[in-house]
């Protein structure tokens, strides 16, 4: 696939339809889903000292849902979706600075008690 082609595929993907969900109705209630997207895409092409040329590129897109929009009785509520994974890797990395720092700050402590007795 040459570069440009790639390219201009890449460009059907990014749309609102890759942020916005199809609507979804049901008792009255209608629920759009919102997702936010990232990508990047590259390439390049080079010609050999014989004559040979050579392209290439790539593209990636990478997505997690951040909420929704909620339509019922003729009002619009938005609802953020909660991300457990992205919770527990913060709680994490909290909890192992938190012990970091405690046990330096112990072992300051101890230093200073024994340069003081």
């Amino acid at each position: 696939m040459k570069f440009y082609e790639l390219m201009s595929s890449a460009r059907d993907f990014v749309s609102a339809r890759l942020v916005f969900t199809e609507p979804v109705e049901k008792d009255g209630v209608t629920i759009i889903g919102a997702v936010a997207v990232g990508g990047g895409g590259g390439g390049g092409q080079s010609q050999n000292e014989k004559g040979g040329r050579g392209e290439g590129g790539g593209f990636g897109l990478a997505a997690r849902p951040v909420g929704a929009y909620v339509l019922k009785e003729g009002e619009v509520n938005w609802v953020p979706a909660v991300d457990v994974n992205r919770l527990l890797a913060t709680f994490a990395l909290l909890l192992a600075v938190f012990l970091i720092t405690r046990s330096r700050v112990a072992r300051a402590r101890l230093t200073a008690a024994s340069k003081a007795a």
